[in-house]
């Protein structure tokens, strides 16, 4: 059998006092959800303005960048000088993987190597680039077609088969000087390391410099799904990540860092 203490006769308080303990719990509780949603407003805005998660979501960049890939992107990595950042400023390099928006579609993001930095002299011949005159190396690029498609791989020398857009015609009209493209002043010619199988500047035009958003960091996740699955999220993605997640998630690619290849 418990015992229960015996109650302490109550002493009269003034009014004041009796409310006290109230507002104080309130003011309390108060402070710690405006703290709560403050830091949480903070995080949000420092995620979107400093990095940012992206999905790779075509094969423009294999065998570098697969589709399924999730990244992170370092938004403030071109940032001007003078801008709060992490990690230190730095131009837009020949062999950077940069991510921007589409020219032709500033909603949508695409991913894709510098080639050319402006002032540049770029053109093809039978799939190799020729940059500012010399033949250039690139450890990083894959053709998987061995046949030649004129426009394509001797750029911009053949006259395209099929329709460009309008930006694509401009370049091709105002921007070709001795049989080579000449990069315009603030934009970058850009291209996919897939090089028989990417939309990339030879079919859209330059990148202009103000649609740069920063560069890809490193893979923090990598699931091998469709590139359907991937832009539409579509309910067939949700089962298969039930059923396959363990399966299908490439672990070998958890945490890869993404670099770029200096192009000198």
């Amino acid at each position: 059998m418990k015992i229960k203490k015996a109650k302490k006769p109550s002493l009269p308080r003034p009014a004041a006092d009796a409310v006290a303990p109230t507002r104080t719990a309130a003011g309390t509780m108060s402070h710690g959800i405006a703290e709560w949603v403050f830091n949480f407003i903070i995080l949000i805005f420092a995620t979107s303005m400093v990095a940012q998660p992206e999905v790779i979501p075509t094969s423009s960049m294999e065998d570098n960048l697969l589709v399924g890939d999730h990244v992170i992107v370092d938004r403030m990595a071109y940032a001007p000088p003078g801008t709060w950042r992490l990690l230190p400023y730095e131009s837009v390099r020949r062999g950077d993987i940069i991510v921007f928006r589409y020219p032709l579609n500033i909603k949508e993001d695409y991913v894709k190597r510098v080639i050319g930095v402006p002032g540049d002299r770029i053109h093809l011949v039978n799939k190799q680039v020729f940059l500012n005159g010399k033949k250039l190396d690139e450890p990083y690029k894959i053709h998987k077609t061995h046949y030649i498609n004129a426009y394509r791989d001797n750029f911009p020398a053949a006259p395209p088969d099929y329709t460009l857009p309008a930006e694509a015609l401009d370049m091709l009209e105002h921007h070709v000087v001795n049989g080579e493209i000449v990069v315009p002043p603030g934009h970058y010619f850009a291209m996919g390391d897939n090089r028989d199988n990417s939309a990339d500047s030879r079919y859209w035009g330059f990148v202009p410099a103000e649609n740069i958003k920063g560069k890809p960091l490193l893979i923090y996740w990598s699931y091998d799904a469709s590139t359907q699955d991937l832009v539409d999220f579509t309910a067939g993605h949700f089962i298969d990540l039930a059923q396959h997640f363990f399966t299908k998630t490439r672990w070998k690619r958890t945490f890869m860092l993404i670099r770029g290849y200096p192009i000198a």
